[in-house]
């Protein structure tokens, strides 16, 4: 797919982009193309695009964001175009609260592809909706929820008064939040997320794992990583935070895109794949949670089944016929 056409599909089938909008693209020096064609695609619509280009490196702890909270708020609809994901700010819920929509396009790609070139983007957002509603339901009706892994995942997340959610990439209501991960998602209790994990899809902005590896929950945290060469990775790169808080249990997520693959080549594929869950650490505020961390990670997993309370939601990676 064309640059231009990813950008299209943003403004036009997930913004509902609409004359006199107004666009603030907010994205980093490494992006430059991006933001071209996203310019383009505004104006086609009559819309009026800003774009704010950011030094990358400043993004992900967040400080740059909330220094522009103000601004943003301002915007019809605020697209964050970085490479790395600042949904999950405060800022942008200061700017939810003053009407503005937020849609989060991560751009982080290592496979020399833009984003916007990805063919996943293609996901009808009604289908994925579709394939939603009956999780938020039974997530809605469960204090829990356990899920387990052929390969030995066994583990259960509480949930009791979290709100769950659904992205699909579309936002058209003031106040409203997107995300071009498409998936259902809640915020765990702070402390109730315990078991263990085998690893087998990606490590988010690290990439895939080479070989499944354990992972121990605790009390809401993670307290174990397998000592294999990923599991190292993992270890390092959380490290590098300096945050105790990003190993906190931020957030559970269920993929809703059929057109993705867990393939490492994008972080926002990756967890949005059809038949995978991931977890996500660190901060969440803007997900309805209370960690407010230094950054936000995901890992992703393959072919769950999911039981929420007396409903078995998806059963080795596939839908329950009732679905």
């Amino acid at each position: 797919m064309k640059l231009e056409q990813g950008a299209r599909i943003i403004v036009e089938d997930w913004i509902h982009a609409q004359p006199e909008d107004v666009l603030h693209f907010i994205t980093d020096e490494t992006k430059l193309r991006e933001a071209e064609a996203f310019e383009k695609a505004a104006q086609s619509c009559g819309a009026i695009p800003k774009v704010t280009v950011l030094p990358s490196q400043s993004i992900q702890a967040g400080e740059t964001i909330a220094e522009m909270r103000r601004i943003m708020s301002y915007a019809t609809v605020i697209i964050g175009a970085t490479n790395y994901s600042f949904i999950t700010t405060d800022a942008v819920g200061y700017a939810l609260r003053r009407g503005a929509r937020f849609l989060s396009l991560p751009l982080s790609c290592n496979d020399g592809r833009s984003l916007l070139e990805q063919d996943f983007l293609r996901m009808n957002p009604a289908t994925a909706a579709r394939l939603g509603r009956p999780m938020l339901r039974c997530l809605r009706r469960s204090d829990t929820v356990h899920i387990t892994t052929k390969l030995g995942t066994d583990i259960t997340f509480g949930i009791r008064g979290r709100n769950p959610g659904l992205f699909n990439g579309v936002t058209t209501r003031p106040g409203s939040c997107a995300s071009a991960s498409f998936e259902v998602y809640i915020p765990p209790e702070e402390d109730q997320t315990n078991g263990r994990v085998i690893l087998d899809g990606s490590m988010g902005y690290i990439g895939l794992v080479e070989r499944p590896l354990e992972l121990g929950f605790e009390n809401g945290c993670l307290t174990y990583i397998d000592h294999t060469p990923d599991g190292d990775r993992l270890r390092r790169f959380l490290e590098s935070f300096g945050d105790p808080e990003m190993y906190c249990a931020a957030e559970l997520g269920i993929g809703l895109n059929r057109l993705s693959q867990c393939r490492g080549a994008s972080y926002i594929e990756d967890e949005s794949a059809f038949g995978t869950f991931h977890i996500g650490f660190g901060r969440n505020l803007a997900l309805g949670g209370n960690h407010n961390a230094a950054g936000h990670f995901d890992i992703v997993v393959h072919n769950p089944t999911i039981l929420t309370g007396e409903s078995v939601i998806m059963k080795n990676g596939a839908s329950c016929a009732w679905f």
